[in-house]
């Protein structure tokens, strides 16, 4: 008997790791400008961490937006522990996979300026534009004050405006 159950939780969670993984790996490419495979690992480690907790899953309201929220916290955890001993090049040797093909230039252009964001800003811009959270949903995911999201998220877009600039605009027009 004892074993159905947990026969049974672990199709439940199978069901659900199923159904978020597109959407989490979605989350975690924007996370991280683009890097497919840290973002593939992100996902794995956030799945991870969720199975590890899917049998007290029922005092969590929304598995999905947990979920979400454990994506952010793992990717902030992952760039603290390699901010110290890795450098970022100047290009990549990989580029971001392009899984549609609606205007690639667009989408480089966007994810190598969400690349020169910091992590926190880069989380904060996700979460409330790509993951439509609200400010409160978003504090309570990164662990801080709505205030602070709020001047978090005003600087990130300033700093993607500064940077994109005239040059979303000409990537927009068809030449």
């Amino acid at each position: 008997m004892r074993r159905s159950r947990t026969w049974s939780r672990t199709d439940e969670f199978m069901e659900f790791a199923a159904g978020r993984a597109g959407h989490l790996h979605r989350s975690a490419c924007l996370l991280t400008s683009g890097d497919t495979h840290l973002a593939e690992d992100l996902v794995q480690e956030t799945l991870s961490r969720m199975y590890a907790l899917w049998g007290r899953m029922s005092r969590i309201d929304n598995p999905a937006a947990y979920a979400q929220t454990v994506l952010v916290r793992t990717f902030l955890t992952q760039r603290r522990r390699y901010s110290a001993s890795e450098r970022p090049l100047a290009e990549l040797p990989d580029g971001p996979a392009l899984h549609d093909g609606n205007d690639p230039a667009l989408r480089l252009a966007l994810l190598q300026a969400l690349r020169e964001l910091p992590p926190k800003d880069r989380a904060v811009v996700v979460l409330r534009y790509w993951e439509d959270r609200s400010v409160e949903e978003t504090a309570h995911a990164l662990n801080v004050s709505s205030a602070a999201v709020r001047s978090r998220s005003s600087r990130a877009l300033a700093k993607l405006r500064e940077r994109l600039g005239g040059s979303l605009a000409e990537l927009r027009t068809p030449a």
